[in-house]
């Protein structure tokens, strides 16, 4: 029987990473009945390849096939596709390794969805993952996904797709010889799918440099080489947004990414040839929306590749690499990079080359948050990126429907700011009304502003909600006010008026009788920010529609912990339950009392004996 999937794996003096690798592929759980595993070996001299015939010795699903070095891992996977069975195809660096499930679950999506690739998710071990999958998908497409951002072939591949096309590896290159067969395979796939629910591959980042990636090319033969992969591009998707989409990734990938280190390494003739060979590809493929699409340092560099700046590019990227560039440039509501030549009447390189005005985001947190009487302070820090934080204004804008007040905030030149937001004074000088309040922290530096919600703190003290509190709202006042996290997105909102989170809700209680016979009930509660001098607190005794107030002594501290005390002298026969008024300012809220078992709290009078006996007495005599 054929296997499911063949794993195919180029091996080059990798020997340390080979028993944590092919012992992954050995603990799938796919079964070893479903696998076949081909191991390449290009020429390796540090003794990978006896100890893969070791491996291989035991176990019949496993081929070995030694190869003189080929200079790249292109021609080992291509031996690997000629000889393989499996009805998928999945491509395995030997100095990674898998997630003991990846195969069976990424199989397992492509038979049910019919897909032709299948990524998994891939988790970065020393290094960053190309693209963080983060959720799992029957069928994605690749104009709208990040798909195509991710050409290593890491993958699931069909390899009835790959026979059909004739797809291969680009031989002899330490470098893009998978985006050679990645490109046409991605834009030919009926179908691609995704695994993101489980970290299927793990990419290793060699401490010792020898990544394959990390080495030393000549970069004019591999812009070349590159422009071959555009032109096939280029044959299968049309002019228009989307050939640009997928374009861009390979300006980002494969063109201007060797414009900066490995460009200073070269002297001034090596950089005259790269910025040719360079040259000629961004003046065919450059368009009005890929440029848009760039950042400042990549469009800076196209535009001096393609005007033959090659000494302005060679400014322009060491000030990129060496992180030298100053706070951006501001003027009116556009906000322009601070690279060289801005505005240098000579170079007259576009404005529109530096402006990052789309790309500013407002950056902020929030650290904390407190009541201090009626003022609640807010300690964070609010910038705009790419501009210095001095001289720009913070403040939060409250908003309830139809209703909208700025509240503003002292900042410091370090990028922080506190907020005292005073709910007697909040409105515009005069107490905040009641209701349910949005904040969103507005940040401007000059003509420029963004604003954003605040969120809660990270710090885990915040995790909850903090409870409600009665504050003085100045002239109307007490008043409960709170402050909540929304629960899809952990914003703050404010509460004034106990619309939301209700304070108080209940109350435990007592009861006892004193040596003098009297029935004496106690209730307690807390309630944060509770007016000693300005409260009111009564207890209730309630039958049916009847209340009766008792005269009450009430004692409260400094936490708004209240304890409440009556006596039920004079209450008519009969059960009454136990309520606790409370009242300061617009707050009123008649609280249940209850036992410690949760029931609630009840008082019994019974009918007087003297009573019992005349009602008895009575029934007789009218029973004559």
């Amino acid at each position: 029987m054929d296997p499911v999937v063949t794993v195919i794996v180029p091996v080059h003096n990798t020997l340390r990473y080979l028993e944590r690798c092919f012992g992954s592929v050995e603990a799938q759980t796919i079964g070893r009945r479903k696998l076949e595993v081909i191991a390449v070996d290009d020429g390796s001299s540090d003794g990978s390849g006896d100890w893969l015939d070791a491996w291989a010795r035991e176990r019949d699903h496993v081929q070995v096939i030694h190869q003189e070095p080929s200079g790249g891992a292109g021609k080992p996977r291509n031996v690997g596709i000629e000889r393989a069975r499996g009805s998928y195809l999945f491509f395995l660096d030997s100095d990674d390794y898998l997630g003991a499930d990846a195969l069976r679950r990424m199989v397992a999506m492509a038979d049910a969805e019919e897909s032709d690739i299948v990524y998994g998710r891939i988790v970065g071990v020393g290094r960053d993952a190309p693209v963080d999958f983060r959720t799992t998908s029957a069928e994605v497409d690749l104009y709208d996904s990040p798909v195509y951002w991710t050409l290593a072939p890491y993958k699931l591949w069909r390899r009835a797709l790959i026979e059909e096309h004739g797809l291969r590896f680009a031989q002899g290159r330490l470098l893009n010889e998978d985006v050679a067969f990645a490109v046409p395979a991605v834009l030919r796939a009926k179908k691609i799918s995704v695994v993101a629910d489980y970290d299927c591959y793990y990419l290793e980042g060699r401490g010792d440099g020898t990544n394959a990636s990390r080495q030393d090319v000549d970069w004019v033969d591999q812009l070349a080489f590159v422009g071959g992969i555009l032109r096939t591009l280029g044959e299968l998707v049309p002019a228009g947004r989307e050939r640009d989409k997928l374009m861009e990734r390979h300006f980002h990938g494969e063109i201007l990414s060797m414009f900066g280190e490995p460009y200073l390494a070269r002297d001034e003739a090596g950089r005259k040839d790269m910025a040719a060979a360079a040259k000629v590809l961004l003046d065919e493929w450059t368009t009005e929306p890929i440029m848009a699409a760039l950042p400042p340092r990549l469009r800076l560099r196209v535009h001096c590749l393609r005007h033959g700046l090659v000494d302005e590019l060679t400014e322009i990227v060491r000030a990129d690499t060496g992180n030298t560039l100053g706070p951006a440039h501001q003027d009116g509501e556009r906000v322009y990079a601070a690279y060289p030549y801005f505005r240098d009447a000579e170079r007259a390189i576009p404005d529109s080359a530096y402006d990052i005005t789309s790309r500013v985001r407002l950056v902020q947190r929030v650290d904390s948050y407190a009541w201090d009487g009626p003022v609640l302070r807010v300690e964070g820090s609010a910038r705009l990126s790419e501009l210095d934080p001095a001289g720009r204004t913070v403040g939060v804008l409250l908003r309830r429907q139809g209703y909208t007040y700025w509240v503003p905030a002292d900042t410091a030149d370090d990028g922080t700011y506190t907020l005292r937001l005073d709910i007697g004074r909040a409105a515009d000088g005069e107490p905040l009304p009641d209701g349910i309040w949005s904040m969103r922290i507005v940040v401007t530096c000059g003509e420029l502003s963004k604003e954003a919600w605040l969120a809660r703190p990270s710090d885990r003290l915040y995790d909850v909600s903090p409870e409600p509190r009665i504050i003085d709202r100045g002239n109307t006042g007490p008043c409960a006010a709170g402050l909540f996290h929304s629960a899809a997105h952990q914003h703050l909102n404010l509460d004034i008026g106990d619309t939301r989170r209700l304070l108080a809700t209940t109350a435990r209680g007592t009861l006892t009788r004193t040596r003098l016979g009297r029935v004496e009930a106690t209730a307690r509660t807390t309630v944060p920010g509770w007016p000693a001098e300005r409260g009111e607190t009564r207890l209730l005794l309630v039958s049916g529609h009847t209340t009766l107030t008792a005269p009450t002594t009430t004692e409260v501290d400094t936490n708004g912990r209240i304890a409440a005390r009556a006596t039920a002298d004079g209450v008519t026969p009969g059960t009454w339950e136990l309520q606790l008024r409370l009242h300061a300012g617009t707050f009123t809220r008649d609280v249940p009392v209850i036992e410690p078992s949760g029931e609630p709290l009840r008082l019994t009078v019974p009918v007087p004996l003297v009573r019992q006996v005349r009602r008895r007495a009575t029934r007789l005599v009218r029973g004559r």
